[in-house]
Protein backbone atom coordinates (compact mmCIF):
# COMPACT_ATOMS: atom_id res chain seq x y z
CA UNK A 1 0.00 0.00 0.00
CA UNK A 2 1.48 3.35 -1.05
CA UNK A 3 1.32 6.65 0.90
CA UNK A 4 1.46 10.20 -0.34
CA UNK A 5 4.27 12.50 0.81
CA UNK A 6 1.87 14.79 2.63
CA UNK A 7 0.21 11.96 4.55
CA UNK A 8 2.42 10.35 7.15
CA UNK A 9 2.02 6.56 7.48
CA UNK A 10 0.98 5.09 10.81
CA UNK A 11 3.49 2.30 11.40
CA UNK A 12 2.92 -0.74 13.54
CA UNK A 13 5.89 0.11 15.76
CA UNK A 14 4.39 3.52 16.44
CA UNK A 15 1.09 1.92 17.44
CA UNK A 16 2.85 -0.55 19.72
CA UNK A 17 4.85 2.27 21.35
CA UNK A 18 1.67 4.28 21.92
CA UNK A 19 0.06 1.17 23.47
CA UNK A 20 2.87 0.81 26.00
CA UNK A 21 2.96 4.53 26.85
CA UNK A 22 -0.73 5.20 26.45
CA UNK A 23 -1.29 5.87 30.17
CA UNK A 24 1.65 8.26 30.42
CA UNK A 25 1.52 10.31 27.22
CA UNK A 26 -1.47 9.63 24.93
CA UNK A 27 -4.10 9.85 27.63
CA UNK A 28 -2.61 12.94 29.21
CA UNK A 29 -1.84 14.85 25.98
CA UNK A 30 -4.80 13.85 23.79
CA UNK A 31 -7.35 16.65 23.80
CA UNK A 32 -10.18 14.40 22.60
CA UNK A 33 -10.07 12.39 25.87
CA UNK A 34 -9.77 8.84 24.54
CA UNK A 35 -8.04 6.00 26.39
CA UNK A 36 -6.77 2.46 25.86
CA UNK A 37 -9.84 1.30 23.90
CA UNK A 38 -9.11 3.86 21.25
CA UNK A 39 -5.58 2.51 20.86
CA UNK A 40 -6.94 -1.05 20.43
CA UNK A 41 -8.89 0.27 17.47
CA UNK A 42 -5.73 1.94 16.19
CA UNK A 43 -3.92 -1.39 16.23
CA UNK A 44 -6.58 -2.71 13.84
CA UNK A 45 -6.02 0.23 11.47
CA UNK A 46 -2.26 0.29 11.19
CA UNK A 47 -2.34 0.67 7.45
CA UNK A 48 -4.72 3.64 7.38
CA UNK A 49 -2.75 6.74 6.31
CA UNK A 50 -2.69 9.83 8.49
CA UNK A 51 -3.78 12.79 6.43
CA UNK A 52 -6.75 14.49 4.93
CA UNK A 53 -8.75 16.79 7.09
CA UNK A 54 -7.19 18.45 10.09
CA UNK A 55 -7.53 16.22 13.19
CA UNK A 56 -9.18 17.50 16.34
CA UNK A 57 -5.94 16.88 18.23
CA UNK A 58 -2.57 18.25 17.31
CA UNK A 59 -0.83 14.84 17.11
CA UNK A 60 -3.27 12.10 18.30
CA UNK A 61 -3.23 9.22 15.72
CA UNK A 62 -6.49 7.84 17.05
CA UNK A 63 -8.45 10.93 16.03
CA UNK A 64 -6.95 10.89 12.54
CA UNK A 65 -7.56 7.12 12.13
CA UNK A 66 -11.14 7.34 13.35
CA UNK A 67 -11.86 10.15 10.91
CA UNK A 68 -10.59 8.09 7.99
CA UNK A 69 -12.50 5.08 9.28
CA UNK A 70 -15.77 7.03 9.44
CA UNK A 71 -15.22 8.25 5.88
CA UNK A 72 -14.80 4.68 4.58
CA UNK A 73 -17.50 3.02 6.69
CA UNK A 74 -20.27 5.26 8.03
CA UNK A 75 -21.90 2.47 10.06
CA UNK A 76 -19.16 2.32 12.65
CA UNK A 77 -19.48 5.96 13.56
CA UNK A 78 -22.35 5.44 15.98
CA UNK A 79 -20.49 2.71 17.88
CA UNK A 80 -17.39 4.81 18.05
CA UNK A 81 -19.36 7.78 19.41
CA UNK A 82 -20.92 5.55 22.06
CA UNK A 83 -17.45 4.22 22.94
CA UNK A 84 -16.17 7.77 23.26
CA UNK A 85 -19.00 8.65 25.64
CA UNK A 86 -18.43 5.53 27.75
CA UNK A 87 -14.64 5.78 27.89
CA UNK A 88 -14.40 9.57 28.21
CA UNK A 89 -12.67 10.22 31.53
CA UNK A 90 -14.50 12.38 33.99
CA UNK A 91 -12.35 15.38 34.73
CA UNK A 92 -11.38 15.43 38.36
CA UNK A 93 -12.73 18.25 40.41
CA UNK A 94 -9.91 20.57 41.15
CA UNK A 95 -9.72 21.27 44.83
CA UNK A 96 -9.09 24.87 45.44
CA UNK A 97 -6.26 25.11 47.87
CA UNK A 98 -6.88 27.77 50.43
CA UNK A 99 -4.13 30.30 50.46
CA UNK A 100 -2.77 31.05 53.93
CA UNK A 101 -4.10 34.30 55.18
CA UNK A 102 -1.73 36.78 56.76
CA UNK A 103 -2.51 37.79 60.31
CA UNK A 104 -1.82 41.31 61.41
CA UNK A 105 -1.88 42.21 65.12
CA UNK A 106 -3.35 45.61 65.60
CA UNK A 107 -2.25 47.24 68.82
CA UNK A 108 -5.09 48.82 70.72
CA UNK A 109 -4.98 52.55 71.03
CA UNK A 110 -3.78 53.76 74.39
CA UNK A 111 -6.44 55.67 76.20
CA UNK A 112 -5.94 58.41 78.73
CA UNK A 113 -6.73 56.02 81.60
CA UNK A 114 -4.04 53.55 80.45
CA UNK A 115 -1.52 56.35 80.16
CA UNK A 116 -2.20 57.46 83.71
CA UNK A 117 -1.85 53.88 84.97
CA UNK A 118 1.53 53.41 83.32
CA UNK A 119 2.71 56.70 84.75
CA UNK A 120 1.74 55.61 88.24
CA UNK A 121 3.65 52.34 87.91
CA UNK A 122 6.96 54.08 87.18
CA UNK A 123 9.29 54.33 90.13
CA UNK A 124 9.76 57.83 91.39
CA UNK A 125 13.32 58.94 91.85
CA UNK A 126 14.36 60.98 94.84
CA UNK A 127 15.43 63.80 92.54
CA UNK A 128 11.91 63.98 91.03
CA UNK A 129 10.30 64.09 94.46
CA UNK A 130 12.68 66.69 95.86
CA UNK A 131 12.50 68.88 92.77
CA UNK A 132 8.75 69.30 93.21
CA UNK A 133 8.81 69.66 97.00
CA UNK A 134 9.84 72.77 98.83
CA UNK A 135 13.03 72.52 100.91
CA UNK A 136 12.34 72.00 104.61
CA UNK A 137 14.89 72.65 107.35
CA UNK A 138 16.12 69.67 109.29
CA UNK A 139 14.96 69.12 112.85
CA UNK A 140 16.20 66.94 115.74
CA UNK A 141 13.17 64.71 115.17
CA UNK A 142 14.48 63.88 111.70
CA UNK A 143 17.75 62.61 113.15
CA UNK A 144 15.96 60.60 115.82
CA UNK A 145 13.68 59.00 113.21
CA UNK A 146 16.62 58.08 110.97
CA UNK A 147 18.40 56.45 113.90
CA UNK A 148 15.34 54.43 114.84
CA UNK A 149 14.82 53.24 111.25
CA UNK A 150 18.50 52.31 110.89
CA UNK A 151 18.75 50.29 114.12
CA UNK A 152 15.23 48.81 114.17
CA UNK A 153 16.22 45.67 112.23
CA UNK A 154 18.99 44.53 114.60
CA UNK A 155 18.17 46.16 117.95
CA UNK A 156 15.60 45.35 120.58
CA UNK A 157 13.01 47.79 121.87
CA UNK A 158 15.04 48.51 125.01
CA UNK A 159 18.18 49.20 122.98
CA UNK A 160 16.26 51.56 120.70
CA UNK A 161 15.09 53.52 123.73
CA UNK A 162 18.69 53.87 124.89
CA UNK A 163 19.59 55.42 121.55
CA UNK A 164 16.96 58.12 121.95
CA UNK A 165 18.54 61.48 122.80
CA UNK A 166 16.87 64.04 125.08
CA UNK A 167 16.08 67.51 123.82
CA UNK A 168 18.90 69.19 125.73
CA UNK A 169 21.42 67.37 123.50
CA UNK A 170 20.44 69.47 120.49
CA UNK A 171 21.23 73.03 119.56
CA UNK A 172 18.91 75.30 117.63
CA UNK A 173 18.59 74.04 114.05
CA UNK A 174 19.18 76.23 111.01
CA UNK A 175 15.95 77.60 109.55
CA UNK A 176 17.57 78.10 106.09
CA UNK A 177 18.09 81.81 106.74
CA UNK A 178 21.60 81.63 108.20
CA UNK A 179 25.01 81.41 106.63
CA UNK A 180 27.50 79.13 108.33
CA UNK A 181 29.25 81.97 110.16
CA UNK A 182 26.02 83.48 111.45
CA UNK A 183 24.70 80.08 112.52
CA UNK A 184 27.91 79.23 114.43
CA UNK A 185 27.85 82.61 116.15
CA UNK A 186 24.27 81.94 117.25
CA UNK A 187 24.90 78.49 118.70
CA UNK A 188 28.31 79.37 120.19
CA UNK A 189 28.43 83.01 121.33
CA UNK A 190 31.41 82.35 123.66
CA UNK A 191 33.63 80.84 121.00
CA UNK A 192 36.58 83.21 121.59
CA UNK A 193 36.81 82.23 125.27
CA UNK A 194 36.58 78.49 124.49
CA UNK A 195 39.25 78.80 121.85
CA UNK A 196 41.73 80.44 124.22
CA UNK A 197 41.22 77.79 126.89
CA UNK A 198 41.75 74.86 124.52
CA UNK A 199 45.31 73.45 124.56
CA UNK A 200 44.95 69.70 123.99
CA UNK A 201 46.42 67.87 121.01
CA UNK A 202 44.65 65.15 118.99
CA UNK A 203 41.34 66.91 119.54
CA UNK A 204 39.08 69.70 118.31
CA UNK A 205 36.50 71.91 120.01
CA UNK A 206 34.06 71.97 117.08
CA UNK A 207 33.62 69.30 114.43
CA UNK A 208 31.61 69.89 111.25
CA UNK A 209 30.64 66.79 109.22
CA UNK A 210 29.69 67.17 105.54
CA UNK A 211 29.17 64.88 102.55
CA UNK A 212 32.24 65.51 100.37
CA UNK A 213 35.71 67.07 100.31
CA UNK A 214 34.60 69.83 97.93
CA UNK A 215 31.78 70.75 100.28
CA UNK A 216 34.26 70.81 103.18
CA UNK A 217 36.40 73.39 101.36
CA UNK A 218 33.33 75.52 100.71
CA UNK A 219 32.40 75.44 104.40
CA UNK A 220 35.92 76.42 105.46
CA UNK A 221 35.84 79.45 103.14
CA UNK A 222 32.39 80.48 104.36
CA UNK A 223 33.30 80.50 108.08
CA UNK A 224 35.96 83.20 107.81
CA UNK A 225 33.90 85.69 109.80
CA UNK A 226 33.45 83.21 112.64
CA UNK A 227 36.79 81.43 112.99
CA UNK A 228 39.04 84.48 113.43
CA UNK A 229 42.43 83.21 114.62
CA UNK A 230 41.22 79.66 115.15
CA UNK A 231 43.24 76.78 113.72
CA UNK A 232 41.14 74.86 111.15
CA UNK A 233 42.03 71.38 109.84
CA UNK A 234 40.70 69.54 106.80
CA UNK A 235 39.60 66.05 107.75
CA UNK A 236 38.86 64.31 104.45
CA UNK A 237 40.58 61.64 102.36
CA UNK A 238 41.24 63.59 99.16
CA UNK A 239 45.03 63.84 98.56
CA UNK A 240 45.72 63.48 102.32
CA UNK A 241 46.78 60.22 103.99
CA UNK A 242 45.51 59.18 107.41
CA UNK A 243 49.04 59.01 108.89
CA UNK A 244 49.77 62.59 107.84
CA UNK A 245 46.62 63.85 109.52
CA UNK A 246 47.42 61.90 112.69
CA UNK A 247 50.88 63.52 112.85
CA UNK A 248 49.43 66.99 112.33
CA UNK A 249 46.91 66.48 115.14
CA UNK A 250 49.72 65.32 117.45
CA UNK A 251 51.99 68.30 116.72
CA UNK A 252 49.63 71.26 117.00
CA UNK A 253 46.45 72.42 118.65
CA UNK A 254 43.40 72.45 116.35
CA UNK A 255 40.18 74.28 117.22
CA UNK A 256 37.97 73.51 114.22
CA UNK A 257 37.76 70.35 112.16
CA UNK A 258 35.77 70.06 108.90
CA UNK A 259 35.60 66.76 107.04
CA UNK A 260 33.76 63.69 105.82
CA UNK A 261 32.40 60.95 108.10
CA UNK A 262 34.57 58.22 106.54
CA UNK A 263 37.88 59.92 107.35
CA UNK A 264 36.71 61.13 110.78
CA UNK A 265 35.69 57.58 111.70
CA UNK A 266 39.10 56.28 110.60
CA UNK A 267 40.93 58.91 112.69
CA UNK A 268 38.89 57.96 115.77
CA UNK A 269 39.68 54.26 115.22
CA UNK A 270 43.43 54.87 114.96
CA UNK A 271 43.48 57.11 118.02
CA UNK A 272 44.41 60.23 116.11
CA UNK A 273 41.26 62.09 117.17
CA UNK A 274 39.98 62.20 120.74
CA UNK A 275 36.29 63.07 121.17
CA UNK A 276 36.30 63.90 124.91
CA UNK A 277 37.25 67.62 124.53
CA UNK A 278 34.68 68.02 121.73
CA UNK A 279 31.97 70.59 122.58
CA UNK A 280 30.03 71.05 119.32
CA UNK A 281 29.21 68.53 116.58
CA UNK A 282 27.48 70.16 113.58
CA UNK A 283 25.98 68.24 110.64
CA UNK A 284 25.74 69.87 107.22
CA UNK A 285 22.16 68.66 107.11
CA UNK A 286 20.24 70.88 104.68
CA UNK A 287 22.74 71.22 101.84
CA UNK A 288 21.89 69.29 98.63
CA UNK A 289 24.19 68.12 95.86
CA UNK A 290 23.54 68.20 92.09
CA UNK A 291 21.12 65.29 92.44
CA UNK A 292 19.25 67.17 95.17
CA UNK A 293 20.38 64.67 97.81
CA UNK A 294 21.16 65.67 101.35
CA UNK A 295 24.06 64.17 103.23
CA UNK A 296 21.84 61.74 105.16
CA UNK A 297 20.02 60.66 101.98
CA UNK A 298 23.13 58.76 100.83
CA UNK A 299 23.20 55.28 102.46
CA UNK A 300 27.00 55.04 102.76
CA UNK A 301 27.33 58.40 104.48
CA UNK A 302 24.34 57.72 106.73
CA UNK A 303 25.90 54.45 107.89
CA UNK A 304 29.24 56.11 108.70
CA UNK A 305 27.53 58.93 110.63
CA UNK A 306 25.69 56.44 112.86
CA UNK A 307 28.92 54.54 113.46
CA UNK A 308 30.54 57.79 114.65
CA UNK A 309 27.60 58.38 117.00
CA UNK A 310 28.17 54.97 118.58
CA UNK A 311 31.90 55.63 119.10
CA UNK A 312 31.20 57.83 122.12
CA UNK A 313 29.15 60.73 120.75
CA UNK A 314 25.86 59.48 122.22
CA UNK A 315 27.34 59.02 125.68
CA UNK A 316 28.92 62.49 125.58
CA UNK A 317 25.57 64.00 124.55
CA UNK A 318 23.73 62.35 127.42
CA UNK A 319 26.37 63.61 129.84
CA UNK A 320 25.64 67.17 128.57
CA UNK A 321 29.25 67.80 127.56
CA UNK A 322 28.52 67.70 123.82
CA UNK A 323 25.82 69.44 121.78
CA UNK A 324 24.53 68.48 118.32
CA UNK A 325 23.59 71.03 115.67
CA UNK A 326 21.89 70.74 112.27
CA UNK A 327 23.03 73.38 109.78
Amino acid sequence: MTFSRKAKPFHFQTAAWLWMWGDRRAITHCTCGQGRLGFLALLMMVMIPLGGADPPCSWCPFCAGMRSFEASDGEGGGDTAMMQQETAPVPALSKKTEQPKECFLIQPKETNEDATKTRKRKKKKITDVLAKSEPKPGTPEDLQKLMKDYYSSNRSVIELEELTLPDFCFLKANDLTHSLSSYLKEICPKWVKLRKNHSENKSVLMLIICGSAIRALELIRSMTAFKGDSKVMKLFAKHIKVQEQVKLLEKRVVHLGVGTPGRIKELIKQGGLNLNPLKFLVFDWNWRDQKLRRMMDIPEIRKEVFEILEMGVLSLCKSESLKLGLF
